[in-house]
């Protein structure tokens, strides 16, 4: 689990195709690696990875057909930035809300438009994912955990703050970008729940 609160960003230093699969070496910029081993969680622009390897000041992780298909990981080459978080462990403050790391499809940023010191952004989801977006509630994108403003359709929209847009890749947005979405786990589980 984690909390979509960003503890770094990172920069891809290679990418190792394996039979369809990925190798991806992650360098870490601020993020202390001295407690993660083999086999922990750390998200990777909201996906959760498995380290496979941790040296100083970088980590491994595979990446499956499934999820180089699922989410944009497939997309980014060696220099790309990411957002990285560690796994949420007992007793760590939980800022944001409870996030998974299993990305349940690929928004679009639509337009950023300059509101007081922040920037409003209209994201487009895929139809089947757009009755899981509330307004007032919460979404991860590329792992940042965010507040929802409002929702008209298929298409909602969030402010990226001033320390947001510093601390994360959010800042380097541009319309059209695409981005890893994870709803809210509440909304998935009320959907089961009432046998829909």
């Amino acid at each position: 689990m984690f909390t979509g609160i960003i503890q770094d960003v990172g920069r891809i230093r290679a990418v190792t195709a394996r039979g369809g699969d990925a190798e991806f070496v992650i360098a870490v910029g601020q993020l202390a690696l001295g407690a993660t081993r083999a086999g922990d969680s750390i998200a990777v622009n909201g996906v959760c990875l498995t380290a496979t390897r941790v040296g100083a000041g970088e980590f491994a992780a595979d990446v499956s057909r499934e999820t180089l298909a699922v989410t944009t990981l497939a997309a980014l080459g060696v220099g790309a930035r990411v957002n990285l978080e560690p796994a949420l462990r007992a007793g760590d403050a939980l800022g944001g809300h409870l996030v998974s790391g299993h990305v349940d499809g690929i928004a679009e940023v639509l337009s950023l438009t300059p509101d007081a010191r922040s920037v409003r952004v209209a994201v487009g989801v895929p139809p089947a994912l757009a009755r899981y977006i509330a307004r007032k509630g919460s979404v991860a994108l590329d792992g940042v955990s965010l507040t929802v403003n409002g929702v008209e359709g298929r298409v909602f929209d969030v402010n990226l703050v001033p320390h947001t847009q510093a601390v994360t890749t959010l800042g380097e947005w541009a319309p059209g970008a695409r981005v890893n979405l994870e709803v809210d786990q509440v909304a998935r589980y009320v959907e089961r729940l009432g046998g829909n």
